[in-house]
């Protein structure tokens, strides 16, 4: 870490390296508050987790301001001061400086106990998934290149059946000599569910091709494994779902957040890693909306004013949990269909009308967790007389 110490009117006080451990981090905080003689001390960061964990956790225990100052933005003002190097130094003392000047820098959101395990656990399962789906593209590419039939007959992503016969029985060849007799037995040993429909497509997609590709037996040791290998990541999500599912019942706000249509335990745990468990620190709905990408951005310009276009800066997260709870909505919650439904007919496309959903789905959470009340309809009367 290179943490500059600059006063109100941007004078460099203290630039050093220091080791990210705690009795150096200690001294540094100690060095800092002499320096500021009692005056007011702002921290600054464009990380809000990761490798200044423990310093921002030091911090919060001993009372200290940290603002957040996301990267995207200290790249973009990094332009305007001078040198076009990058060193971890100038890196810093831009924030620092940033911090100084700027006045809408939010609080960082540092989380409760709960909420900061959960965004650990829903980041692991973020990774296992794209570990999977990676795992499954290749798997289908090789297949394609010896055995298209195959790879055509099943759909790996869902079928565990397909996977487990995978790990065995690969080759057209090696297929027919097995049979579907004994290929059948096999897989109901091996606890596949429909395995007489598996093995009869297995065994169709055998039948169909006669023809050995060069490298087959290289290609089938790679299926093979692949396909081992997303059996265990079926297994480790599993576990992570299960891990999540009983970890967010333990936070004050699930109850309201599983009460929403569209927001399930994986969604929910999202959601509390992404705000920390607390919406005080956005102050306003509007501004909450800013941060996960449901406001609008205006484009104005000379004669040109009402030109809005979706924002850069946004937490990624939070909008994604906010789109998939109302992709889901659309389906359990009449209110959500029918609000989606009357923004089509005003002529927005899908995409359109899902954020114009998600922001309105916003309000109402954001209301939900103000009373610390739960989602309930409204009535048919009540609905009917509103129409």
């Amino acid at each position: 870490m290179t943490p500059p110490v600059i006063d109100a009117e941007g004078t460099r006080l203290l630039s050093q390296k220091i080791p990210n451990d705690e009795p150096a981090l200690l001294e540094l905080i100690a060095t800092v508050l002499t320096l500021a003689d009692g005056d007011e001390v702002v921290w600054a960061t464009d990380l809000n987790h990761g490798g200044p964990a423990l310093l921002i956790a030091i911090l919060v225990a001993h009372g200290q301001n940290i603002l957040y100052i996301p990267g995207r933005t200290v790249h973009h003002a990094s332009k305007i001061y001078r040198g076009e190097g990058k060193t971890d130094a100038k890196d810093a003392a831009v924030i620092a400086d940033q911090a100084r000047m700027r006045r809408d820098p939010q609080p960082l959101r540092a989380g409760d106990e709960i909420s900061t395990g959960l965004r650990l656990l829903t980041a692991r399962r973020a990774d296992k998934s794209a570990d999977r789906v990676r795992a499954i593209n290749r798997l289908q590419a090789h297949l394609l290149e010896y055995f298209p039939a195959l790879e055509r007959a099943f759909d790996y992503s869902r079928s565990k059946a397909a996977l487990l016969l995978l790990t065995k029985h690969r080759t057209p060849d090696g297929i027919r000599r097995t049979g579907q007799t004994r290929l059948q037995a096999w897989l109901k040993k091996h606890g596949a569910r429909s395995s007489a429909k598996v093995a009869q497509a297995a065994m169709d997609a055998a039948k169909s091709q006669h023809t050995t590709v060069p490298a087959q037996h290289l290609g089938e040791l790679i299926v093979a494994a692949l396909a081992r290998e997303i059996i265990t990541l079926n297994k480790e999500l599993a576990e992570l779902d299960a891990l999540i599912g009983e970890k967010v019942t333990e936070h004050r706000h699930t109850q309201a957040l599983l009460s929403m249509p569209g927001f399930g335990p994986v969604l929910a745990a999202e959601f509390l890693g992404a705000t920390g468990g607390d919406l005080t620190v956005f102050e306003t709905p509007d501004r909450f909306a800013g941060v996960a990408g449901l406001a609008p951005a205006p484009r104005d310009s000379g004669r040109i004013t009402g030109n809005h276009h979706r924002p850069r800066r946004y937490d990624r997260r939070l909008l994604r949990v906010f789109y998939l709870s109302g992709l889901s909505a659309l389906k359990s919650c009449p209110a959500s269909r029918r609000y989606y439904d009357r923004k089509r007919t005003e002529g927005k496309t899908h995409i359109q009308a899902m954020l114009s959903l998600a922001r309105r789905r916003l309000n109402v959470l954001w209301a939900m967790l103000r009373d610390g009340t739960t989602y309930s309809t409204a009535p048919a009367r009540a609905l009917r007389m509103a129409a």
